[in-house]
């Protein structure tokens, strides 16, 4: 056995242990429907604190061009998932707008796009709101200039972080890395900026890491990888002890496929993960999933 499967599976029986103390395995993932999934392509679901709004991005028919984002609401976490609607003009552009995630008050939102005003590739942009239930009241958003790159630079991640400053982790293609697409982190500072990048290295390898996203305490991270283990893009998870620790080796979630199962959206408390997969029973390229697991009783 190559010394790399043998680091692998240590890693694996490892984190395993430490989720299965915590948590329950996930569930067997169920496809959303046809309600919110269409015939092309649905991608990077994120839920909002409360459950009720899922924010992704699709090219289905009546996008500005390109990728859209869209939201669907719900009136309870039993209740189906209503129609999509477009997030509209202030949001999306002719162009790719992509990788939606929500701070945890829902006063931000950060994603990806590649219109005209950026670096260069796809760049992180952030838009606010003052009324966090209104889906309209979006403002113009703009580009955070301080850490994006003449290369993509998105899949976005706000982690508030209660022991430190706010953080953000993303991907990008920047020089620097371990090779191609790669999981950098950036805190913002007092004066409202964002502190030059830096890789998590412990995360990345010379193949593709795209779009972590990070449980509301920080002790968890899920991301899309294509390294040795994965079929194709599987769905990747890491832990730590703290938020000041290292992050543990890597290691795949049971519920990939042998197809593309990537762009996870992680809800705050951690019980519910959306994910974006082109595995048998979706009704378009790929489609948007969620799976669910429960907190152990007695574990903190």
């Amino acid at each position: 056995m190559k010394t790399s499967c043998v680091v692998l599976a240590v890693s694996t029986i490892a984190v395993s242990a430490y989720a299965s103390a915590k948590f329950t395995d996930w569930s067997a993932p169920r496809h959303l429907g046809p309600v919110v999934n269409s015939p092309f392509n649905e991608f990077q679901p994120s839920i909002s604190k409360d459950g009720l709004s899922l924010y992704f991005a699709s090219d289905r028919l009546g996008t500005f061009g390109g990728l859209d984002l869209y939201v669907s609401h719900r009136t309870s976490s039993e209740e189906p998932w209503a129609a999509p609607i477009n997030l509209g003009p202030v949001l999306n552009t002719q162009t790719d707008d992509q990788a939606p995630a929500l701070s945890r008050d829902g006063h931000y939102l950060f994603f990806s796009t590649n219109r005209l005003g950026g670096l260069g590739g796809l760049d992180i942009w952030i838009s606010y709101r003052a009324r966090t239930h209104d889906d309209f009241a979006w403002e113009a958003p703009v580009p955070i200039t301080e850490i994006n790159s003449v290369v993509n630079d998105a899949g976005p991640s706000f982690f508030e972080n209660e022991e430190g400053r706010p953080q953000l982790y993303f991907n990008s293609l920047r020089l620097g890395g371990a090779g191609l697409a790669d999981i950098y982190l950036t805190e913002l500072q007092d004066d409202g900026t964002w502190s030059p990048p830096t890789a998590v290295a412990e995360l990345n390898t010379p193949f593709q890491e795209q779009r972590p996203s990070v449980r509301f305490d920080g002790l968890e991270i899920v991301f899309g990888s294509t390294r040795p283990g994965s079929a194709a893009f599987d769905l990747w998870t890491s832990t730590r002890e703290s938020v000041t620790a290292a992050w543990s080796p890597p290691v795949p979630l049971v519920i990939n496929t042998a197809g593309l199962d990537f762009q996870p959206g992680l809800s705050g408390g951690g019980m519910t993960l959306y994910f974006s997969s082109s595995r048998p029973g979706g009704v378009g390229s790929t489609d948007l999933w969620v799976s669910t697991r429960q907190r152990r009783r007695g574990k903190e």
